[in-house]
């Protein structure tokens, strides 16, 4: 008559264990992969924001089992860290400058945001689209001048595309595939080819985390689908 009962209490104890296993991954990663990570696999629970806030969380202990940053600074930090598993790139980007697409300001090049009175957004200086754009107004010649203009400083660049669209500032320095979805709403204007800086984004698989899932979808992300979902979003991809 016991039998029954033991059994019973041994599956009920069994049945979370289950229950956790199934449960999805969490994949922190940069803002400008919001549009893309979920078209490549829905199944993780996804957390988007800024490179260097997403590092930080992982140094505090926050759980997550992938990282995917728009620069290999903060990943190669955590991997020497012991945080991460060996960093690998699986795309690049380039930068473009946007404005709204009344374009108030008359912004025709990036020379145009050397004049007074211009309200300029970008990066902040600790997240990468921060410091890439500090990166292309030094190799061009012109940041002490532009970064006179400078209105805010955003901490991912969804928060740049957002002012500028609604015309809160004049122009804002943004990754290409940031500025493809909001194409109703702003102008794009090229920057100088030979002034880009390169842009690599990186993916690693947390330590001590759900290991095994987490290098699947990192091999989802870097395989055939993947590749193809990053190329129609409009991100380069590195050779194999």
């Amino acid at each position: 008559m016991k039998r029954p009962l033991v059994a019973g209490i041994a599956c009920a104890l069994v049945l979370p264990a289950a229950t956790t296993a199934a449960s999805p991954i969490t994949v922190f990663a940069a803002a400008s992969l919001t549009g893309v990570l979920p078209r490549i696999s829905a199944a993780p629970r996804y957390s988007f924001a800024g490179s260097d806030q997403l590092a930080l969380q992982l140094q505090q202990g926050a759980p997550a089992d992938v990282y995917a940053a728009a620069s290999p600074k903060y990943p190669e930090l955590l991997y020497h860290q012991g945080l991460l598993r060996k960093p690998i790139v699986f795309a690049t980007n380039r930068l473009v400058l946007i404005a709204p697409r009344s374009n108030p300001a008359r912004i025709g090049s990036v020379y145009d945001l050397r004049r007074a009175g211009i309200k300029l957004v970008i990066g902040d200086k600790g997240v990468p689209i921060g410091a890439y754009t500090r990166q292309i107004l030094d190799t061009i010649g012109i940041s002490a001048d532009v970064l006179k203009n400078v209105v805010s400083e955003e901490t991912d660049v969804k928060g740049i595309v957002g002012k500028v669209a609604l015309g809160e500032a004049d122009a804002g320095f943004v990754y290409a595939t940031d500025a493809r979805p909001a194409i109703a709403r702003v102008k794009v204007v090229p920057l100088p080819a030979w002034a880009q800086p390169p842009i690599r984004y990186e993916i690693a698989v947390v330590k001590g985390g759900r290991e095994a899932a987490a290098r699947a979808f990192v091999g989802r992300v870097t395989g055939k689908l993947g590749r193809a979902a990053l190329s129609k979003a409009g991100f380069g991809l590195p050779k194999r």
